[in-house]
């Protein structure tokens, strides 16, 4: 009989001791797995190869971590990109007008420069500072509107009005454009919680955008639709894809992949940043050609 217990023992003892072999060789894999990832960024999940509640519970610990961090690391790799291009969209946007400053500056030290050419050249040069300047301007406003720092005091704006205006101080370039306008501003709609100054900014950029790159017509509805009122700014763009209006809010985005300095990709990154400030929104799609960006404002 003791023989027998001795020998259940032993087994025991030996099955234990085998287990506990199992489970530390386990870990010991499930580390050298967790080193591999965090070194070469492997997808694969840890695992044991004998079962352990306490162990297995743990992994599942250790994976949900390693998932998070990867996240966190594609994460930062995309915002370093993003980063990485939005320095060389700024790069850009600030050498064009300075190299085409320095090669008029240049062109001025000519001697025999004519009267009538050095006017001109001066011009250019007067023109292409301005353009400098706003760019500069238009960023700086930009990031402060991003950071929170741009003050908006929230009050009862008439959208109705607020968009005419706009456009009766457009008539002119509306009317150099030679597009086919079609303007639809519902009677009576209800004010909505605003800031004038902002609103008056984001019909302008809408406004500018659209003249700037609309082809053939340009329609501007102002709506209500159950609790909300809506300006819509639609355009022809057939240079445009569905892709393009998935980032025509992301600041320097622009259509124009060649940037040749006609839009700086700012002006509806703006729009969106002061729309969601004030607790609207903004959004944007392409269908059939036709460019269209909606403002929903709460009432």
């Amino acid at each position: 009989m003791k023989t027998a217990m001795i020998i259940v023992l032993l087994l025991v003892i030996a099955v234990q001791a085998v287990r506990r072999y199992t489970l530390e060789r386990g870990l010991c894999r499930a580390a050298s797995q967790m080193r591999a990832q965090m070194a070469d960024e492997t997808t694969a999940r840890l695992s044991l190869p004998c079962p352990s509640a306490g162990a297995e519970e743990l992994l599942v610990c250790l994976n949900d971590l390693l998932e998070l961090r990867q996240e966190e690391r594609a994460g930062y790799r995309r915002k370093e990109q993003e980063l990485r291009q939005q320095i060389a969209n700024v790069s850009h946007d600030l050498r064009t007008p300075l190299t085409s400053i320095l090669g008029y500056l240049q062109l001025l030290e000519q001697k025999e420069l004519p009267p009538e050419k050095r006017q001109e050249y001066f011009q250019v040069i007067e023109g292409r500072a301005r353009t400098l300047q706003v760019f500069i301007a238009t960023f700086y406003d930009l990031s402060r509107i991003e950071g929170g720092e741009l003050p908006l005091e929230r009050e009862k704006v008439d959208l109705g009005r607020a968009l005419s205006d706009q456009l009766a101080a457009a008539y002119e370039q509306i009317e150099e454009t030679g597009l086919a306008m079609e303007v639809d501003i519902a009677p009576d709609l209800p004010p909505v919680w605003a800031d004038r100054g902002a609103v008056t900014r984001i019909f302008s950029n809408l406004l500018t955008n659209a003249l700037r790159h609309g082809m053939d017509m340009l329609s501007i509805k102002l709506y209500r639709s159950g609790g909300y009122v809506i300006s819509s700014f639609s355009n022809r763009a057939d240079d445009m894809t569905e892709e393009d209006a998935a980032h025509v809010f992301e600041r320097f985005y622009t259509a124009d992949k060649m940037r040749t300095g006609q839009s700086t990709g700012l002006g509806l990154a703006i729009v969106k940043a002061l729309t969601e400030r004030m607790g609207h929104t903004a959004r944007a799609r392409w269908q059939d050609g036709i460019f269209t960006i909606e403002v929903r404002w709460s009432v």
